[in-house]
């Protein structure tokens, strides 16, 4: 099993999340989080005084994937997400040891 974690631009959450069920995708937990990469932030006016705005407001992504699901999950977020702009994110993809329902107590496959 998998967990990928997608950080992408606020706008294209829904396009990613139509993408992801059309995969077969069952759950995502969704965060606003504030960051910056290669974009630098940018600078803003605010009455006649210019200052700069470090981090920029981001969507994460949080999928547990079985082994199988996981390149078709990565695709679905790269074409979905991708406006050919700069800042349009990162895909992270980490090992995941066990996972547990904590209703039924099911685990790993069972319980994604």
């Amino acid at each position: 099993m998998k967990l990928v974690v997608a950080i992408i631009k606020p706008f294209k959450l829904d396009d990613v999340r139509e993408a992801l069920a059309e995969v077969g995708v069952q759950g995502i937990t969704v965060t606003e989080v504030k960051g910056f990469g290669r974009q630098k932030g940018h600078t803003e006016l605010y009455r006649g005084a210019e200052y700069v705005v470090d981090f920029l407001p981001k969507i994460k992504l949080e999928i547990a994937v079985v082994d199988d699901q996981l390149e078709r999950v990565i695709e679905a977020i790269q074409q979905s997400a991708r406006t050919g702009k700069i800042g349009d994110g990162k895909i992270f993809v980490s090992q995941l040891d066990q996972v547990i329902r904590i209703r039924t107590g099911e685990l790993d496959h069972d319980a994604l």
